[in-house]
């Protein structure tokens, strides 16, 4: 009888152990990485497009108009799916007077090649924006980020005020034609990876601009230390109190 029981404990336990090996080694799927920085063409508007993506998977797509659509990337194997808020880039509107909306991006993205995607969108006021997006991938995204390495002066090229960013990533301005006070900071969760988190607010904006008081702005950036003088690319966005949206594109120049 104790043969008999030790002779079944074995058989049960490769029997466990079988079958464990046998789950462990089926239908695993390693996914592919959007993480970098993306550049190419939306073929339907024929307009550039640069995409930001972060180890974590928060995202935005900037058309060469301003236009930016932020979300997070979801990837299960080669297949990317996006749910994205978009918005024009303040204090510009889409065609129909309205400044943000609602949309997805669907596609594919190979590792460190290429990124091809569908954007389906609507506008508040309802109007319809499709897109056809080809990207690739840029190696400067394998440059290393550090708040250091960003630290210093950078002139907006549009407003013409100066950003100045600290060592240890404070981020401050004021821009003498609306008023507004910037501050905030720049951060990496990823060093070796060149792509930038963003956080400020504004405050004394006057005029046009007064609605953007207090708004909490959050988003990416990447450094371009390789233009002469280097370049800063900032996207980010925010809601106000009473629900109203906006975001703001910035391409500043080092010095």
């Amino acid at each position: 009888m104790v043969l008999i029981l030790v002779a079944i404990g074995a058989a049960l336990a490769t029997g466990c152990n079988s079958s464990m090996d046998s789950g462990s080694g089926s239908g695993t799927t390693t996914n592919a990485s959007a993480t970098g920085l993306w550049s190419g063409m939306d073929s339907t508007s024929g307009l550039g497009l640069t995409a930001l993506i972060n180890a974590a998977g928060q995202a935005v797509f900037i058309r060469s108009d301003g236009v930016q659509f932020f979300g997070t990337v979801q990837v299960s194997g080669n297949t990317l799916a996006v749910t994205v808020d978009g918005y024009s880039d303040f204090p510009q509107a889409f065609s129909d007077g309205s400044t943000s909306g609602l949309g997805t991006v669907d596609g594919t993205v190979t590792t460190g090649a290429s990124i091809t995607a569908t954007l389906s969108f609507t506008t508040t006021a309802n109007t319809a924006i499709t897109g056809s997006w080809s990207l690739t991938f840029e190696t400067l995204a394998n440059e290393s980020s550090s708040t250091s390495t960003v630290s210093g002066n950078y002139t907006d090229n549009v407003t013409g005020s100066v950003l100045a960013i600290s060592s240890s990533g404070v981020m401050s301005s004021q821009n003498a034609n609306n008023g507004c006070v910037l501050n905030g900071s720049i951060s990496t969760a990823d060093s070796s990876h060149d792509v930038y988190e963003v956080s400020y607010t504004y405050g004394n904006c006057t005029s046009t601009y007064a609605v953007l008081n207090g708004v909490q702005f959050t988003g990416l950036a990447t450094l371009n230390p390789n233009s002469s003088p280097a370049q800063l690319t900032m996207a980010a966005s925010g809601a106000a109190t009473g629900g109203a949206k906006y975001a703001i594109e910035s391409t500043l120049t080092a010095g």
